[in-house]
């Protein structure tokens, strides 16, 4: 029995999984590309290497990255708005994807279709595919984050936040008028959407970790490990380009940092991610904070810390920086909001903090107790590991694509020849790679 056929569309290059969307799209990819044939078409907002070029290429029978710069994307975001659609529609428009969509689909009958978010819907809605089951992952119910914007902003910026919205929210609510099926990251977020689309075919599919590679386990060769004792002070892991990591570490760090390091004036707070923006960096003039920006990997960042702290006041969905944090056995500190997708109690698998005086309290008390911090850490690394494998959350997902009664068997990813990528189609040629 041949393959079947799965055209994917994701609003980013789905490698490397540097930051949440990333690590869900290029999960869903590997996974489907084991049993599938792939017809992969994304946007690409920075250069892409040669190491993702060839994974990519190993993964998929065709890819294609369309560039989109910065000021064009823009451009395309802000007359999308002032012509009555949405910012994120206009954001990921491009006339090469579109024309690369209606090229493949004039060769090729797929099984099934399916796109990242909601702005990548309308490529889906060619006549081409009319016949073919498409599906769209919402990830999260965009038009809610939005919502949240508008709460936490001024007058300008609020009537703006609200009309996206909820001109975003009538563009979810269409998805289900044609869509075989929706998918969001946990139960949460598809009680929100039923809120507004009850008879939404929807399902949700949460986001995993992989275990082996974020554990404790996993940086012991570093330095010679890094034992629980020698372990020290807080670290924020986070995209810091993002505006609710960004709004919510600077807030910790103006707002409960100095109190913290009153109490323990040996400790730092380390912020770890990438493009810090102008207003992160300027943390690293209050005392004890270590802007440390863009690295190659996380995982001794977190391995070194006692305490890993997540004050987000505005988050959607599963934060893969908490289930990875769980992963490495550490004593989390987190706000409520990053928490909704998940089953953890507070006080076992962490702990919970709203307001500064909260916060404060269980900082230090973390980093003043080793054994509890080694307890802590050990519940939340056991709740990860029964719940967030990532084989296990997308173990429904074949079923939900209707391919799975197409697949003889499960087998590896088939290679693609060079021919499979066309040379119109390679944004970035062998050797620019950055």
């Amino acid at each position: 029995m041949p393959r079947p056929s799965c055209l994917i569309l994701t609003h980013r290059v789905p490698l490397p999984p540097n930051r949440g969307d990333r690590i869900r799209t290029s999960n869903f990819l590997r996974h489907i590309a084991q049993r599938a044939d792939v017809w992969l078409g994304c946007l690409a907002d920075e250069p892409v290497s040669d190491q993702t070029w060839k994974t990519l290429q190993t993964l998929c029978h065709r890819v294609a990255i369309v560039p989109v710069e910065p000021r064009l994307r823009w451009l395309r975001a802000g007359t999308s708005f002032l012509s009555g659609g949405t910012i994120s529609e206009g954001a990921f428009r491009s006339p090469r994807l579109q024309h690369i969509v209606s090229e493949w689909t004039s060769q090729k009958q797929f099984d099934s279709a399916l796109c990242s978010s909601s702005a990548l819907a309308p490529y889906l809605q060619t006549s081409k595919l009319k016949q073919t089951p498409r599906f769209v992952d919402l990830i999260d119910v965009d038009s809610e984050k939005w919502f949240d914007y508008a709460q936490a902003s001024g007058f300008l910026k609020r009537g703006i936040f609200q009309r996206e919205g909820t001109r975003l929210r009538k563009l979810e609510s269409s998805i289900t008028d044609w869509a075989s099926g929706i998918t969001v990251v946990s139960e949460p977020e598809a009680e929100i959407y039923h809120s507004f689309r009850p008879d939404g075919p929807l399902r949700a599919i949460p986001n995993g970790v992989d275990v082996d590679y974020f554990s404790p386990e996993s940086t012991e060769s570093d330095a010679g490990g890094t034992s629980a004792s020698s372990q020290s002070g807080c670290v924020f892991v986070g995209a810091l380009d993002y505006k609710p990591n960004i709004d919510g570490i600077v807030w910790f760090a103006r707002t409960v940092w100095p109190e913290i390091l009153r109490q323990c004036p040996w400790q730092t707070l380390k912020i770890v991610g990438r493009e810090p923006v102008p207003d992160v960096v300027k943390l690293n003039g209050i005392p004890g904070v270590e802007v440390v920006g863009t690295v190659p990997d996380v995982r001794p960042y977190l391995s070194q810390a006692a305490v890993v702290v997540v004050p987000l006041h505005i988050a959607r969905g599963v934060q893969n920086k908490v289930l990875e944090a769980l992963a490495m056995a550490k004593a989390v500190v987190a706000s409520p909001d990053p928490l909704v997708g998940l089953r953890v109690e507070d006080g076992v698998h962490l702990f919970k903090a709203v307001a500064p005086q909260e916060w404060v309290s269980c900082v230090t008390r973390l980093l003043g107790d080793e054994p509890l911090r080694r307890d802590v850490g050990i519940a939340g690394q056991a709740y990860v590991t029964a719940h967030h494998r990532w084989e296990q959350c997308l173990e429904p997902l074949m079923d939900f694509l209707q391919l799975r009664d197409k697949v003889n068997s499960p087998r590896g990813a088939r290679c693609s020849s060079t021919e499979n990528v066309t040379t119109e189609e390679m944004s970035v040629p062998p050797g620019e790679a950055t």
